[in-house]
């Protein structure tokens, strides 16, 4: 059968043709967060004069930096197909292994690596239990999450232990809270952190290793990929990002809190998803990441300039991230259906 070029030019015309702009933009992972970061952003502007202020901005980014470092290991873990609900509750657990080495008097540097080593081994502890032992992802964090909780808890009698008179206090200070200029070392830190997370995604063979096994791991390890290794490092980093947030954490607070905070595993995990790292696995970035972190930060400051209570900022968080895990599934199945089309 011959085919005209009529009827050519009406099936380009069909399947083959360039998406529209809305399109193209619903089908960006990142525009959609985006978007609303910056509609969101005018609204305030205009019924809140001080919330473009350099001095409110910069508090929208030193206080979600905890929920920045955090988010930015989920994504690693998200991205790989699986997830952790264990993050919180390791930031706990090293927050009060990093508070009782404060108080012994080591140097603040010692400190740090000791609760990040720690973090990293909570993490490990993980990555062991699903990789080589196969139990479900699910299973292990959900269970580590309570135990690390527990740890917290018992590590002081369920007390928080204060640092603010420890020694090395004035150097975590200076960190968490001190400026080089008017620019945050906080801020500094949370590029210089974004710039090395999203190098290792995108220009190495562990991050293409990671994309592979995120979108079908019995076709990576069919290809070579030792999946049971990169998913243990995966989990390693996360809990190296809980050890390091710790220590944010105590900065901020000038204490080392044994309860943990219910709304952090929330924001982490909303703020990943917002970013457009799909919650199946295989796609998504941690520039992404960055920009739920600030849409999440800039809900909670909006409401706060607002007046409006506090409990009502979990529920605001969680009908977003149910809202974003939608879309990111329609989105994915739209991108299919063109896809076959063509």
């Amino acid at each position: 059968m011959t085919v005209t070029h009529s009827e050519n030019q009406a099936a380009r015309g069909r399947y083959g043709a360039p998406p529209s702009l809305l399109a193209r933009i619903f089908q960006n992972p990142y525009a959609g967060a985006l978007i609303s970061l910056l509609i969101i952003g005018a609204f305030l502007t205009i019924s809140q004069p001080v919330f473009l202020t350099w001095g409110n901005l910069m508090n929208v980014v030193k206080s979600n930096s905890v929920a920045f470092v955090l988010a930015l290991g989920a994504t690693y873990v998200v991205i790989s197909g699986a997830v952790d609900l264990s993050v919180a509750s390791a930031t706990a657990a090293s927050a009060m292994i990093f508070g009782f080495l404060m108080l012994t008097g080591l140097p603040a540097p010692v400190a740090i690596a000791a609760a990040i080593a720690f973090g990293a081994l909570l993490g490990a502890i993980n990555g062991v239990l699903i990789s080589y032992f196969r139990i479900s992802f699910f299973v292990v964090t959900l269970g580590t999450l309570s135990m690390f909780q527990s740890f917290a808890l018992i590590a002081n009698d369920g007390a928080s232990i204060s640092v603010f008179s420890a020694p090395g206090f004035k150097m975590i200070n200076t960190f968490v809270n001190g400026n080089i200029g008017p620019v945050p070392v906080i801020l500094v830190f949370d590029m210089t952190l974004l710039l090395l997370a999203g190098g290792i995604l995108r220009y190495t063979a562990f991050g293409r290793a990671l994309y592979a096994i995120g979108a079908n791991a019995e076709a990576a390890r069919l290809n070579g990929i030792d999946v049971k290794r990169v998913m243990l490092v995966v989990f390693v980093i996360a809990g190296l990002m809980a050890g390091l947030g710790s220590v944010v954490q105590v900065g901020r607070l000038t204490s080392a809190p044994a309860e943990v905070d219910p709304t952090l595993l929330l924001t982490v995990l909303a703020a990943v998803l917002i970013g457009g790292t799909a919650f199946t696995g295989g796609e998504g970035g941690v520039f992404g990441t960055m920009i739920g972190v600030l849409f999440l930060g800039v809900i909670q400051n909006g409401l706060t300039l607002s007046g409006v209570s506090s409990f009502w900022q979990g529920m605001v968080s969680g009908a977003i991230l149910i809202m974003a895990v939608w879309l990111g599934g329609l989105r994915q199945l739209l991108r299919r259906r063109r896809q076959s089309a063509l």
